[in-house]
Parts: C-alpha cells; structure tokens; sequence
C-alpha cells in the first residue's frame, strides 16, 4: 500500500470519527435530537471499520499515527463547520502533531 493511500485512509477516518463525534454533539449540546445523535454513533462505528483498512498490523502504531490526523482535522472541521478560528499556535501544534505521525506511521523500519 502506497503512503498516499494510507494518508487517505486517515482523512477518511477522520471525517467519519469527526464528523461522528460533531453529530454527536449537535444532537446533545445543541439540543437537535436523537436522530443526530444515531447518525453521530453510526459514523463513529465506520471509523472504526476505516481504521483496520491501514497496512500496519499495529493497533498502537496506527492509532497513534492517527491521533496527529485528528488533531489537525479537527481544527479543520471546527473552522469549515463551527467557524472556529485557529491561531498560530493551533497551527503550529497541528503540524508538529502531522510530522509526529509521519514519523510514526511512515519512517523506515527493519523487518
């Protein structure tokens, strides 16, 4: 599996667990109801299905990894759907958290 295969693999985990977890959240904190909130559960239940489709065996390395894409998607997520504004310092720490999981997921390793 090519890196930019896994890397797409973690956006899409990303916006099902995000996405998941935002849906889950209108339909508590913003008061929009239970259907929300299934439809919340329900995508966090394919984020989990999308996470096993990376190449790694490693539960703790992918998840690991992955923790750097949530970040940054996160931020990303709160901008496009909440008009959240992340400042310099969200950024920064979201690219240290990206070189993390490059270095995690993607360094070179003996066999």
């Amino acid at each position: 599996m090519t890196v930019a295969r896994s890397a797409a693999l973690f956006v899409v985990a990303a916006l099902f667990e995000i996405g998941g977890a935002w849906l889950v959240w209108q339909g508590v904190r913003e008061h929009r109801g239970w259907l929300w909130i299934g439809a919340g559960v329900v995508a966090l239940g394919v984020y989990g299905f999308v996470a096993t489709l990376q190449p790694d065996a490693d539960f703790g390395r992918v998840l690991a990894a992955y923790g750097g894409v949530f970040v940054a998607g996160s931020l990303a997520w709160g901008r496009v759907a909440d008009g959240y504004r992340p400042d310099r310092f969200d950024l920064i720490g979201a690219a240290i958290c990206l070189a993390g999981m490059a270095v995690i997921m993607y360094a070179p390793r003996r066999h």
